[in-house]
């Protein structure tokens, strides 16, 4: 509580005395009255019955002590939340994550939390859309690729290894190409939202871009281009994580395997602030730890 006078009047009405508040605070009795007498005057109203031996307060002063005791209280309750919040998990975790990545690491981190922790909760928001932190109430945002805000704190889990793939029913149509500047005749099956239609190749010290711009396809879903590369319709830049099941058992072969695509890194970014609670730090961990155990992410 700021005011020292309102202080001293809690411990005058507690003890019964205004010698007794005195001695408490190490104060001469004259100089508590005076303080009294000042906060009566500010309130505009008379606090406490003095007698030699006793002070008891008025039913104004009665009044004011439980109102300012309830204050004092829900302060206190208020503080040990907050202290909570940043020692123990616990509330609402608002976290936002591309569709298809979060349906397949994202989920087993929420589980593990659920889990582990019973007081917290977690509101998952899968979409291809980047949220606005500043708006839309988000905690934490897992983000693939070159992050654009400056302005957010960032957490590096790692990298997200690609390769240009194809099912082999393609080549029944069309050649298979030998260099990556034939990559530009050949259709590709792209992701949105991109900032562009080029790939960016490397071998050794030889660097490639590419614009292609053959593409008739482009959709915001992994599942989705999955299903049309199987098809036949035409060629992925894909992560690794969401084609090697595919790469196994033989529904797509690489492309151009001896050139590599640099991996996009994994982040996850949140606003800054000098508290940062609980519920995001475990999850900030749990995060790594997931990129970390998983073969088709490059942990850092």
């Amino acid at each position: 509580m700021a005011d020292p006078n309102v202080e001293l009047f809690l411990r005058v009405v507690e003890t019964g005395s205004l010698k007794a508040a005195a001695a408490e605070v190490k104060a001469d009795p004259s100089s508590v009255t005076r303080r009294i007498a000042k906060l009566e005057e500010r309130l505009g109203a008379k606090l406490l019955i003095r007698s030699t031996r006793r002070s008891r307060p008025t039913e104004a002063g009665q009044a004011y002590y439980d109102g300012v005791r309830r204050i004092v209280a829900e302060q206190a309750a208020l503080e040990a939340e907050i202290a909570g919040l940043a020692d123990t998990p616990r509330g609402v975790l608002r976290v936002t994550a591309p569709v298809d990545f979060g349906a397949r690491f994202v989920t087993p981190v929420v589980d593990h939390l659920l889990s582990k922790h019973p007081d917290l909760s977690v509101e998952l928001n899968l979409g291809s859309e980047f949220a606005d932190l500043r708006e839309s109430n988000v905690d934490v945002a897992v983000r693939i690729g070159t992050l654009s805000d400056s302005a957010l704190i960032a957490r590096r889990f790692g990298d997200v290894p690609r390769a240009i793939v194809v099912a082999p029913s393609y080549f029944e149509r069309h050649d298979r190409p030998e260099r990556p500047e034939v990559l530009a005749k050949h259709s590709f099956i792209f992701y949105r939202p991109a900032p562009e239609m080029r790939l960016h190749l490397v071998r050794g010290e030889e660097r490639v871009s590419v614009a292609v711009d053959r593409s008739r396809i482009a959709v915001n879903s992994m599942a989705a281009i999955r299903e049309l590369m199987f098809s036949g319709q035409g060629m992925a830049l894909s992560p690794l994580w969401a084609c090697e099941d595919a790469l196994a058992d033989g529904r797509v072969v690489r492309v151009l395997e001896d050139w590599q695509s640099p991996a996009f890194p994994l982040h996850g970014v949140f606003l800054p602030g000098p508290f940062r609670p609980a519920k995001l730090r475990v999850f900030l961990d749990a995060m790594a730890a997931q990129a970390k155990a998983e073969p088709s992410l490059a942990a850092t």
